[in-house]
């Protein structure tokens, strides 16, 4: 590598470095740098076009790059908001075609009444008595299935209620 391209290159490194400092003051290269690229420029036409492009390119990117829109902002909020709410009301609603939380629970304490009165009607006491403790088996087997699968139904049903409510 020749030295005037290790010099262009070191120039060059100096002007990257320092592009970055967006303060807008004029001190923010060090005026001994400042001194080092303009005589540097002063004699290679090569690196004063570079840099030119450079700052051309920098100035445009950071004015004309986008384009100013004052509604914008304003619309893309209204946006959010609109969406949000919507969000809201999706999830204070039940599913259409669905039913609500009000009817899960009756539906749960009719359930359980069922499953509790069976221990008290007539054809139990009989069968209870001929059969012994072998039947407490098949009946505690039933009435944990029954709660389990309603259980497992009414919480697969309202999980993103129960995850927001959660926060899961």
């Amino acid at each position: 590598m020749s030295a005037a391209t290790e010099s262009c290159s070191k120039v060059m490194d100096m002007i990257y470095e320092y592009s970055g400092n967006e303060s807008g003051h004029e001190g923010a290269m060090p005026f001994l740098t400042q001194i080092q690229i303009s005589i540097h420029t002063f004699f290679c036409q090569n690196c004063a076009k570079e840099i030119e492009t450079f700052e051309k390119t920098r100035q445009i990117l950071k004015e004309d790059f986008f384009l100013k829109s004052p509604g914008l902002e304003n619309s893309i909020m209204a946006r959010i908001t609109a969406e949000e709410e919507q969000l809201q009301t999706e999830e204070n609603h039940a599913i259409p075609g669905g039913i609500p939380t009000r009817g899960w629970v009756i539906a749960g304490i009719i359930i359980i009444v069922s499953l509790i009165s069976i221990f008290f009607s007539i054809d139990f006491k009989s069968v209870a008595t001929e059969s012994g403790k072998d039947f407490l088996l098949p009946v505690g087997l039933t009435f944990a299935g029954v709660i389990t699968a309603y259980c497992a139904l009414f919480i697969g049903s309202h999980l993103k209620e129960f995850t927001h409510k959660f926060r899961l």
